[in-house]
């Protein structure tokens, strides 16, 4: 099945619902085949118009799902209709749903101040049976040679067939793309701000406010000292060359 994507300024985000994409997951898992998948919104796509490495990263995933509704209404311009939003957060909970019939072995990587093993629990008592075997909190800065081994090593004993990343964009996106042929799993999984939601750290907008494309405003009324800066700069200017893209006054390749 050749997975069709829409050219969204140079992005190539995957054609997709989230059923489909819960069924390429569990079905790359069960074939073995490697790789990692980028959960990506209007900021990534943003960043990715000055980082021509990011945008690289986001058009080589396996998935680069459209986590946000801007894409999913970019997809529907382009003929897409079915196209849907594939959260991260969403994702995560399907893929865990179904994983403890298929026998999945998960490792979470990310989140700050012990959300990592808070998540573990809240995982493990939604879903029983779901088997994470490894978790890791790294350090607000590049590893060191001696981390870098040590993660390595608790991979390669885990066994894990689903590596979770929870850090922010692109800095996620760029630790999947370095890491994935030096650590002994099947799929990486960048999905940001999940592990706070899930673990419970942090609210989630209502579902009226994701369906709409209006999360970015209960984010920003959540945490405006950190995000405000994200929206009102990044909305805007995706709005601008998205209109640029669409009436033909620039084209985008994607590379």
């Amino acid at each position: 099945m050749k997975l069709q994507r829409v050219n969204v300024l140079g992005v190539g985000v995957s054609v997709l619902t989230l059923p489909l994409a819960t069924h390429l997951v569990l079905e790359a898992v069960r074939q073995k085949r490697r790789g990692y998948i980028c959960v990506t919104g209007v900021h990534g796509v943003i960043e990715a118009q000055s980082d021509p490495v990011f945008r690289r990263i986001l058009n080589h995933a396996f998935l680069c799902t459209p986590d946000g509704v801007p894409l999913v209404w970019m997809g529907k311009i382009h003929g897409h209709k079915p196209m849907g939003r594939v959260y991260g957060p969403d994702l995560m909970l399907a893929i865990c749903a179904a994983s403890p019939q298929l026998g999945l072995r998960h490792f979470l990587y990310g989140g700050a101040y012990g959300v990592v093993h808070e998540l573990k629990q809240k995982l493990e008592l939604r879903f029983p049976g779901l088997q994470i075997v490894g978790a890791y909190e790294p350090p607000f800065r590049p590893l060191t040679t001696e981390e870098e081994k040590t993660v390595c090593a608790a991979v390669k004993t885990a066994q894990p067939d689903i590596f979770w990343v929870g850090l922010s964009t692109p800095k996620q996106e760029k630790f999947m793309a370095q890491s994935l042929d030096r650590l002994d799993t099947t799929l990486m999984i960048g999905v940001g701000a999940a592990f706070d939601f899930h673990a419970g750290r942090v609210r989630q907008a209502p579902l009226w406010m994701q369906r709409n494309g209006l999360e970015w405003i209960y984010r920003i009324y959540r945490e405006p000292r950190r995000l405000w800066r994200r929206y009102f700069k990044n909305n805007p200017w995706f709005l601008w060359k998205v209109a640029g893209q669409l009436s033909g006054l620039k084209k985008y390749t994607l590379d």
